[in-house]
């Protein structure tokens, strides 16, 4: 998810004003709950040695990007199946909302270079992983409305797994996807990080949100798999798996301590690559405003940006984050 601010004073005063409060959350704003319903108050941190306030992201157990080149046989397949699968059924947000995605807009995302994450239950929820053509979040310019590249999450069945290698460096094509026979083990989400792989458990052992390095180990493999422990990123997976997946009904109400293993594959021109993990610049995306989009508050790609303000009832969550978080 977006863990990176735009670097506007807004952005700024809206993170400062989250981290005076704590999540309140309301099981009855999402849907029906009876009196017996866990204390629906998690704190942003409290229990998460590694959670941050602010922005923060490190390297999933087994990370890696020695082998990770934009040219290498692997990436160009992998990317090339990419586009075919946006260009031909995601092209941009009206697509996605009719195909069943969800959106989430993060406030530290917006401005010029605003970019969204619509995520797909059904494909969260299959038994596959690393699927060009079933990718567990697409994510689309705001300004254009238009699919910029996807974001694969290591979950199977729902459930988050271990994150698995994309390619080794003599590897002459993209494998194709994981299914679960081939996958990794479950991954408790509110488990300590190991020491062994560079993790303390300290909350020093990620980086910030201007650091997104992952490990260059001399391994031959590409795994450019990263998790957030920042409370943007956790929030937003969080809010994901409350206002679609309906978690709160299980008595599931906590923020997690980090989430899933996530990968970005960018569509458009990166200065930092195919695996980077901010969104391009505004001036490499260039893109064709998408046509008018039936049922989006008569608002028009390329004037008015996408956001919660002009989703269909249908499509948008019964509440926005800003009603659990007071500022956000």
């Amino acid at each position: 998810m977006t863990d990176s601010p735009d670097g506007t004073e807004v952005s700024r005063r809206r993170l400062l004003r989250a981290t005076a409060t704590t999540v309140s959350i309301s099981a009855a704003g999402i849907g029906q709950a009876s009196a017996t319903d866990p204390d629906p108050a998690p704190a942003f941190t409290g229990r998460c040695s590694e959670a941050t306030i602010r922005p923060s992201m490190g390297p999933c157990d087994g990370a890696s990007t020695d082998a990770c080149d934009d040219d290498h046989p692997a990436t160009l397949e992998l990317q090339s199946a990419v586009a075919e699968t946006l260009e031909e059924r995601y092209p941009d947000a009206s697509a996605l909302a009719d195909a069943g995605f969800k959106p989430y807009f993060d406030t530290l995302s917006d401005g010029e270079d605003g970019w969204s994450h619509w995520l797909s239950p059904e494909y969260v929820g299959d038994d596959v992983m690393l699927d060009p053509g079933r990718p567990e979040s697409v994510l689309v310019d705001n300004e254009s409305w238009r699919s910029i590249g996807v974001m694969f999450v290591a979950t199977l069945e729902g459930d988050p797994v271990e994150a698995p290698t994309v390619f080794e460096a003599d590897d002459d094509g993209f494998a194709g996807p994981v299914r679960r026979p081939d996958a990794g083990e479950p991954l408790d989400l509110e488990s300590e990080r190991d020491p062994a792989d560079g993790h303390t458990g300290d909350g020093h052992d990620h980086h910030d949100d201007h650091d997104h390095h992952l490990p260059d180990r001399d391994d031959g493999r590409c795994a450019p798999w990263h998790y957030h422990a920042g409370l943007p990123g956790r929030f937003a997976w969080w809010f994901y798996r409350q206002a679609y997946e309906r978690d709160f009904e299980d008595g599931d109400l906590e923020l997690p301590c980090r989430t899933p293993c996530m990968m970005h594959v960018w569509t458009v021109d990166h200065p930092e690559g195919v695996y980077a993990h901010d969104a391009p610049p505004a001036e490499y995306r260039d893109l064709d405003p998408a046509d008018p989009a039936d049922g989006f508050d008569d608002a028009t790609p390329g004037e008015d940006d996408l956001g919660w303000a002009v989703l269909p009832d249908d499509v948008g969550p019964d509440r926005r984050p800003e009603e659990f978080v007071p500022g956000w």
